[in-house]
This record gives C-alpha cells, structure tokens and sequence, in this order.
C-alpha cells in the first residue's frame, strides 16, 4: 500500500502500521481519519478475532479470547469510527445507527465507504491532503 504525501513522494504503509495508528490515538475522537485509516484497522480486527477464536477453540476457551480482545479495542474502533465519520462531513454522533437493526448498520457501512468531504470542514483538513 503506498500513501502520496505532497503528490511526490510514496511511502509504504501496511496493515500493522495503520492498525498501530489507530491505537496511538485511541481516546482521539476529533478531527478525520481516512478511509484506508478505518478498513484497514476494520481487517486488522477481523483477522485478530479470528485467530483469536481459533485458538481460543483449539485450547478450549471457546471465544472467550476474541470477546477480551473486542472489549480492549472497543475504544479506538469507536474513535476511528466517529473520525471516519467527521471526513465524510457527518457527525459522530450517527455512530449510534449502529442500534438500529439490520438497517443501521448498512447505513453506516454506506458512510464508511464514501470518499472523504474534499478541502476543510468543521472537523479538520482533509486527512488526504
């Protein structure tokens, strides 16, 4: 994965790194967080649990192991995701959609994949840029 900084310059990111900046700032809800920011912690966490459950089976913990590791990252997902929101220009507070059965939650996935709000809004510059 490769991110242009200034158009000129490419730098590797992976999938770890973006994960690891999510949880720097794990308690930052203000400002904007990218969509490659979000879906790849949103793959992190995915392939986490799902190690997680696997040896929590193979050892006979059942999913006790995936159940500690979405409480400790409960934090930063709810951030990244309120921030997720912010650069689509919505607020965070549409995170609780996320209650409303079925719908909610392809209302917010919907949200979450549409492209930054181009230049500033009142959250912060564009993450892009």
């Amino acid at each position: 994965m490769c991110e242009i900084i200034a158009g000129k310059i490419c730098i590797e990111v992976t999938v770890v790194e973006w994960y690891l900046k999510v949880l720097k700032n794990y308690v930052g809800f203000e400002g904007r967080a990218r969509r490659t920011e979000y879906w790849m912690f949103v793959l992190f966490n995915f392939i986490a649990s799902l190690i997680l459950g696997f040896i929590g089976g193979f050892i006979g913990l059942d999913s006790i192991l995936s159940y500690i590791y979405s409480l400790a990252v409960l934090l930063p997902s709810l951030a990244v995701a309120v921030r997720r929101l912010h650069d689509t220009g919505r607020s965070g507070w549409m995170i609780l959609l996320s209650l409303i059965p079925l719908v909610g939650a392809i209302v917010l996935i919907v949200f979450m994949c549409q492209d930054s709000q181009p230049g500033d809004n009142k959250y912060g510059s564009n993450p892009k840029l």
